[in-house]
């Protein structure tokens, strides 16, 4: 099994036959025995086997827990936001409705529109036109109020899909709370705010690389303060494979972003296994199956190698790579929609086989706009069939000892090391990305797939073969109506009409000294959002100070 470097002389020269490569360039073999594999060999004087283990025991190659889901199955966790904070809160109840009788704990994730995400207020100028498109609009604290209105948030897990002001909107959800009444030490829920892949490549940062490490390490430090339940940062490579990376790529990026913030954390004298056991991770699980389920093995074994020899982390917990898998939006077409209920359903099937903790399976009509109820229900019900119907769930790690599993996975786990090691010598990850190489690694690899789909190489069903039936969607498309701009936007006016602005603007110039000073922001920010300051005001007052980043010379 060999992997070729994509763009390479060798590659051109030597370009094996697709059928027989994987989409991150691994030539498979016709067959695999025992002699193909070093970590099976029992009888070796240094026993590489033990790479492999028990689950529930170091390394973790096979999982994190002994039983996995013979005792618990993984949380299904849906993804919504759209349009206005009631239209999402009233998914949010659906979603609940649906998952009722299922062993499976249900976890809520909140997708947020573009000027939220970047941190502006809905009646900022540059937000026309995107207020509630592909999200839910949050702009105050009284948003969050109404977003999860009537859900017991001290009892259900909430995921927060937000980076660049991932800070801001963490504050509003615990003064939310607070204003609530709910003890902090019982929300349980992740927040996703791993800036360096929005670097890398989904481009939603504000603050310069090294201020946006300081605000995650702001979350981190507060979390292990006053939340003992919250994950602070749910390191991503999610988007990184969705940007157009190879697994391999996805693999070595996301772990080594993560020792980027561990090496931050313990900069400012956190203890590491104070923090670490509550980092959790977030992958893409796409279309190569035994690819997606050896990616997540390899991660494990890597994770837990790093932080105990690394780091010097002595907690188990420590070592463990929790994490949260997503079917692959980029692999879903607009071409003969239902056909990617299918490629959802499989590719779910490579993440659980793959040992995650949690896991979204995507909608059908995703590639075309936001999902309807029908899409979402169906989606949910596939993971309801994959749980109970197919008996994944009756045995820990089912493909381990396959010969080709366990050679797939050595063979990543070696390649992602050697990309970590790249990573080292350029000085670590911000160093990487003001030298620009974490974006052309990943346009590489993403061209190469793409030439291989406009040849027909590789087959999309649907798009470059069997064509038939492309004549018609097959769905209805949601549409979200302009009134929801509107409407947010003389909500907005009126919320700064109503408040104390003294009081506010004193908020924000506290949010401003603390950020001049190196001190941790999230008091503050907790602070401003109960003083009713908005969230853009909040982001300006750090921009004063940070800065706000354009990209760097080579961008």
């Amino acid at each position: 099994m060999t992997s070729l470097q994509p763009g390479s002389a060798s590659e051109a020269a030597k370009r094996p036959d697709p059928e027989t490569v994987t989409l991150s360039g691994y030539e498979v073999s016709e067959v695999y025995g025992p002699d193909r594999v070093e970590t099976l060999d029992p009888t070796a004087a240094t026993r590489p086997h033990d790479r492999i283990g028990e689950p529930g025991a170091y390394p973790f190659t096979r999982g994190v827990h002994p039983t996995m889901y013979r005792s618990r199955l993984w949380t299904m966790r849906q993804f919504a936001g759209f349009g206005s904070a009631d239209d999402t809160n009233r998914r949010f109840k659906y979603l609940l409705e649906n998952a009722k009788g299922t062993k499976a704990n249900t976890g809520l994730s909140t997708a947020f529109d573009l000027p939220t995400l970047m941190g502006r207020d809905s009646d900022d100028p540059l937000s026309a036109g995107e207020v509630g498109r592909c999200g839910v609009a949050i702009d105050t604290i009284d948003d969050m109020h109404r977003l999860y209105a009537d859900i017991p948030v001290g009892e259900v897990t909430v995921s927060q899909t937000i980076n660049g002001p991932a800070c801001v909107i963490w504050a509003m959800y615990l003064g939310m709370a607070r204003e609530r009444g709910i003890d902090w030490t019982s929300l349980g829920g992740t927040l996703q705010n791993d800036i360096l892949k929005e670097f890398h490549s989904q481009n939603e940062f504000i603050y310069p690389p090294e201020a946006s490490v300081k605000l995650v390490v702001d979350t981190i430090e507060y979390a292990g303060r006053h939340l003992p339940k919250w994950n602070s940062v749910s390191i991503s490579g999610y988007h990184i494979r969705e940007a157009g990376s190879s697994a391999t790529q996805e693999l070595a990026f996301t772990l080594r972003d993560g020792m980027e913030y561990v090496e931050a954390a313990m900069s400012r004298g956190l203890d590491v296994d104070g923090f670490a056991p509550r980092l959790s991770f977030f992958f893409n699980a796409h279309n190569e199956f035994f690819e997606e389920i050896c990616k997540l093995r390899a991660a494990r074994r890597i994770w837990a190698t790093a932080m105990k020899e690394r780091f010097g982390a002595t907690n188990e917990r420590s070592w463990w790579m929790r994490t949260h898998v997503q079917t692959a939006g980029c692999s879903l077409t607009e071409q003969q929609p239902l056909n990617n209920i299918v490629r959802v359903a499989y590719q779910a099937m490579a993440g659980v086989l793959g040992g995650c903790q949690s896991l979204h399976t995507d909608s059908m009509d995703e590639t075309l706009g936001l999902p309807t109820e029908t899409a979402v229900r169906v989606a949910l019900r596939t993971q309801q069939i994959l749980a109970h119907e197919t008996g994944v769930h009756r045995t820990v790690d089912p493909l381990g000892g396959s010969w080709f599993i366990e050679g797939l996975t050595d063979q990543m786990e070696a390649d992602a090391n050697d990309i970590i090691s790249t990573i080292d010598e350029m000085g670590g990850v911000v160093s990487g990305i003001h030298k620009g190489y974490f974006r052309r690694a990943i346009a590489e690899a993403s061209y190469r797939t793409g030439q291989e789909m406009e040849a027909g190489d590789r087959i999309v069903v649907g798009v470059n073969a069997y064509r038939d039936g492309n004549e018609d969607r097959q769905v209805e498309i949601l549409q979200i109506p302009h009134a929801v701009e509107t409407d947010q936007c003389d909500r907005l006016a009126g919320y700064r009409r109503s408040r104390d602005a003294d009081t506010a603007a004193r908020a924000l110039d506290a949010i401003r000294a603390a950020a001049r000073a190196g001190d941790n922001v999230m008091d503050a920010l907790v602070d401003a959002s109960i003083a009713r300051c908005t969230l853009g005001e909040m982001v300006q007052a750090m921009a004063d100070v940070y800065g706000r980043y354009s990209g760097g010379p080579e961008w």
